[in-house]
């Protein structure tokens, strides 16, 4: 287990060097915004595009996989749900505790992290969590709020789900990658080495922007966040595990490669959700800081846990 907080250290090192820049004011939030449009719409995008280009569809859907982590996350949905309104909170902020409890920073920390720690093989079942968080669950939370809000549920919110997904550049390089590697078109030498350096500023530069993002953050109501990340850090992994081993028949290195991506901590695009509908941002925001300060050793304790599942 040492080695693995060893192996995972140099990720947060990142994390915590970008959260010093950020806090003392060297890099602006204007400069974290403008590193984060990079890292999402070019380098993030070129990793992604590369690895979905050298795989086929077959190798990247799975439905027991898919059943297997839908229903894990809804177990917790439903429980973070239930203890809200317990609470006595509205739905819509209901909603957004849900998103809290099973919504992982995929995109920014589980790709790049998950892919050298556990082999580029893993960047299949990553993308597919991936695609089911950004589908599945950014849609439905789109769905209550505006729901909740109009007091029915009209068609154009299905238009502006699925604009969207459209817009969304990883989405975007996941299907293009794909159906490239359908048409069995190899990649031009020069292209390939374009999309392996533009790529390659993905890790350093995500990690970077996600630790000056937490700089921003201040903790607000964090017995809230603090349960929202227990949520998130040990009963997403802990549900998707038993329906992953016990339930499904998911491959050994599928299932151990998801329940990892179940453990990362809250995504940042929860906060951008709950800032854009004006729904308990602070309470997001600490818990996306909570978390991802915990991450640096309950993912290690997680990843320690699934090796034997796969060596």
């Amino acid at each position: 287990m040492a080695a693995i907080f060893i192996q995972t250290l140099p990720f947060f090192m990142i994390i915590a060097l970008g959260y010093g820049a950020g806090r003392s004011g060297f890099f602006t939030p204007q400069a974290t915004a403008y590193l984060t449009k990079f890292v999402f719409y070019f380098a993030l995008s070129a990793m992604l595009l590369r690895f979905s280009a050298n795989l086929g569809l077959r190798e990247v859907f799975d439905l027991p996989f898919v059943l297997a982590y839908l229903c894990g996350s809804i177990v917790v949905y439903a429980l973070a749900t239930g203890v809200a309104w317990l609470r006595g909170i509205r739905a819509e902020e209901a909603a957004v505790e849900a998103q809290c409890a099973v919504i992982g920073n995929v995109g920014f920390l589980g790709i790049p992290m998950l892919a050298m720690l556990m082999g580029e093989a893993a960047i299949a079942s990553v993308m597919l969590v991936l695609a089911i968080d950004l589908i599945v669950f950014g849609a439905l939370i789109v769905v209550v709020i505006t729901g909740t809000r109009d007091g029915r549920m009209r068609p154009a919110v299905l238009g502006v789900v699925g604009l969207g997904l459209l817009k969304n550049p990883m989405i975007v390089s996941i299907v293009l990658g794909l159906t490239w590697s359908a048409l069995q078109w190899p990649i031009p030498g020069p292209v390939n080495e374009f999309l392996i350096i533009l790529g390659g500023a993905a890790t350093p530069g995500a990690l970077f922007a996600i630790g000056a993002s937490l700089a921003g953050k201040s903790a607000e109501r964090p017995t809230v966040a603090g349960w929202l990340s227990f949520c998130k850090l040990v009963l997403h992994p802990a549900a998707v595990a038993i329906a992953a081993l016990l339930i499904f028949d998911v491959a050994p290195y599928a299932a151990a490669v998801m329940i990892a991506a179940a453990a990362l901590p809250v995504a940042g695009n929860v906060y951008m959700l709950a800032q854009h509908y004006g729904v308990a941002p602070q309470r997001v925001s600490t818990s996306i800081l909570i978390s991802t300060v915990l991450a640096a050793i309950t993912v290690s304790l997680v990843i320690g846990w699934v090796q034997p599942l796969y060596r």
